[in-house]
């Protein structure tokens, strides 16, 4: 049995972009989301942890919520679900809002760091780091609609289709598996998350890397 944790943000999470207007926002059935066709898709040779969590940043403290940095919390996360084969990581889009005031670049020296953290880590088999499938988050789509949402992010759409070639820059110096979902999705009416449709193509892309990644014996 493989063991596959899924690190991430409100797209791992399952946010629904129809949504965004409520005051409560509502999630993906677990077996749309695309941690859920990954699941559906490897197989009984493999376990699926999805951890995804709303706002979550790379490196970066929320002024307006709390624990939302992805580096404080990673190291208890790879603690309490090893021996982990394989970490996805999927986080940056967040660390575009104005709050933080990072660019594309800075963003994925935050990406780094926290790939360092697993691949540096005895969270996997035998004490040993567990492997790691880097991917860049989808690009920010147009919220002219979404006058609140798009003030978050001002400069979220070009500088989100920055991200892929420094995201594969880290991958490539890091020796780690990397996937581009902006190759393969755009996002739904909010202009930030994903529908179901997009839910399914990732899904099945990622468990394509990740079968490449750990084939069963």
């Amino acid at each position: 049995m493989k063991t596959v944790l899924c690190f991430g943000d409100s797209n791992t999470w399952g946010f629904m972009p129809e949504s965004i207007t409520l005051p409560c926002p509502e999630r993906h059935p677990h077996d749309v989301r695309w941690t859920g066709i990954l699941a559906r898709e490897l197989g009984n040779g493999y376990r699926v942890i999805e951890e995804g969590q709303n706002g979550r940043t790379t490196v970066h403290d929320d002024p307006f919520a709390l624990a939302r940095n992805g580096k404080t919390v990673l190291p208890a996360i790879l603690e309490s679900h090893k021996p982990l084969d394989l970490v996805v990581l999927m986080l940056g889009t967040n660390d575009l809002k104005a709050v933080y005031g990072v660019s594309p670049g800075e963003i994925s020296m935050g990406v780094k760091m926290l790939a360092q953290m697993i691949l540096g880590s005895d969270a996997g088999p035998g004490n040993k780091a567990p492997k790691l499938l880097l991917m860049c988050p989808p690009a920010i789509g147009d919220q002219m609609h979404l006058p609140d949402v798009a003030a978050k992010f001002p400069n979220g759409q070009k500088d989100s289709r920055k991200l892929p070639k420094y995201y594969e820059a880290v991958a490539s110096t890091l020796g780690c598996a990397f996937l581009n979902t902006q190759t393969l999705i755009e996002p739904g009416s909010d202009g930030i998350h994903l529908d179901a449709a997009a839910h399914g193509r990732l899904g099945k892309a990622v468990a394509a890397q990740v079968k490449s990644i750990l084939p069963t014996d």
